[in-house]
């Protein structure tokens, strides 16, 4: 098994200007944790987001993140997982498994996911 394979891999928005800079915060806090992460950018590879079961118009609307045993995540699951792999984020990734808040910051989330992608044209 390669290296790559080991790795966390997330799917994210690479059109997307605020995707970007969530993906930098996130390397800024993980540190030496980031280097477990393979970001991909899901511009343009329909084909093979499909091959590995994930719907290409989904992909959009929510973060799609494949862990180390090859299942892929989605929204609120993805960023728990991530959140997860950095100390200081740790506590973060418990909270948002809540159950009262879990479902309010998925709504939040994909209202402004929607909002973003009506704005863009993308949607």
């Amino acid at each position: 098994m390669s290296q790559n394979e080991t790795k966390i891999k997330v799917y994210y928005d690479g059109a997307c200007p605020k995707c970007i800079k969530d993906r930098a915060t996130y390397e800024k806090l993980a540190g030496k944790a980031g280097e477990d992460v393979c970001w991909i950018d899901i511009t343009g590879r329909e084909q093979q987001l499909r091959q590995i079961g994930i719907d290409p118009r989904k992909a959009l609307s929510e973060l799609h993140v494949q862990d180390e045993n090859q299942r892929i995540l989605s929204e609120m699951d993805a960023y728990i997982l991530l959140m997860s792999k950095v100390p200081v984020l740790k506590p973060l990734a418990w909270l948002i498994g809540l159950p009262l808040i879990r479902p309010l910051l998925a709504k939040i989330y994909h209202w402004q996911v929607n909002r973003r992608l009506r704005r863009s044209g993308r949607l």
